[in-house]
């Protein structure tokens, strides 16, 4: 004869039942292994993980800090990262010098670069025969810095350059060696290197003009073999942002991007107004054609790229998912 159930039976069962329908509700979370650098460029994806963004569109995000910008190219042709996010010029690199098919496909931020020189440099002109610290020589914010350098009257063979790693690594480089007279950097590095002593020449979007920093990219191969995972995590970013942006959440997203960076959150906060301010970020990381065709003709002025005339933006994008992703919210 079979009793009559308990309570803690019956509490049970429907525990179970519970966890199988849940089991059966909740979608496949598809990996992803992105690979940023360690800077503010990332509030979308911060934001996107943070408020289930990802989940509920079935994505296992894994974002991956790179020291500098030869992992993150190298690394996404060889398939150790699925997708890429920083200055757009590397993914123009990787077309144009490793010869890699790939695409861009989403937007981000104009950067908010600032030349950031030691409190001894009081102008441009005091750059002369200095050592100045970069990521790569050859691609995004070095040509940057060499074009407003340029617009100020040093020409590429006034100043050396050397080679120390991500924004992370050229604020240390500063701090540790007045011998680098200057680097590009964004915040919060921005405002860390002023806390520490040192100086803020100016906003480089206000030498050179519009500009298109951060951007995401894929390998085309990658891109067209999991469209639908794509189309997924731009939906995911651009609601991260929305909701990195939005007043109403000043607060939730101090506190995360503090905790990413382990920084004071009075640090942050002056941080998050000046992105705002500044309206350094793209409504729904929307891509900036006029600033990606003036970062071309950085590439072409200060490497000779193309006999010094770029090409038609084209070669390097695919908005269509982009598109397709917008119209799906």
């Amino acid at each position: 004869m079979i009793g009559k159930p308990t309570r803690r039976t019956i509490i049970g069962a429907a525990a179970g039942g519970a966890v199988i329908a849940m089991s059966r509700a909740a979608p496949a979370q598809t990996p992803l292994r992105v690979i940023v650098f360690a800077t503010l460029s990332n509030l979308a994806q911060f934001a996107a993980q943070t408020q289930g963004y990802y989940t509920k569109r079935g994505l296992a995000v894994e974002l991956i800090n790179t020291p500098n910008s030869d992992e993150l190219r190298y690394g996404l042709a060889q398939g150790r990262y699925d997708i890429a996010h920083a200055g757009v010029d590397n993914a123009v690199a990787q077309v144009e010098t490793d010869k890699v098919d790939l695409f861009v496909f989403m937007g981000g931020n104009s950067g908010l670069n600032s030349l950031i020189a030691q409190s001894d440099i009081r102008s441009y002109e005091d750059l002369r025969g200095k050592t100045l610290a970069v990521d790569s020589p050859v691609t995004a914010f070095a040509l940057l810095m060499y074009k407003m350098l340029e617009v100020k009257g040093l020409k590429r063979g006034d100043y050396e350059v050397k080679a120390v790693g991500g924004t992370p690594q050229r604020l240390q480089a500063m701090i540790k060696d007045k011998t680098y007279a200057a680097a590009i950097l964004s915040p919060p590095f921005t405002i860390q290197a002023q806390n520490a002593g040192l100086k803020d020449l100016g906003a480089a979007v206000d030498v050179i003009g519009p500009y298109q920093s951060d951007a995401g990219w894929v390998l085309r191969s990658w891109g067209e073999a999991h469209a639908d995972t794509l189309v997924r995590y731009i939906q995911a970013n651009i609601e991260g942002i929305r909701f990195a942006l939005d007043p109403a959440n000043r607060a939730t997203m101090t506190a995360i991007v503090a905790e990413r960076f382990k920084l004071p959150q009075d640090i942050v906060a002056r941080t998050l107004q000046f992105a705002v301010d500044q309206k350094g970020f793209a409504t729904d990381a929307k891509f900036d054609m006029v600033g990606f065709r003036n970062a071309l003709k950085l590439r072409a002025d200060m490497l000779g790229t193309w006999g010094g005339i770029p090409p038609a933006p084209d070669k390097y994008l695919d908005l269509s998912y982009y598109q397709r992703a917008i119209a799906g919210l």
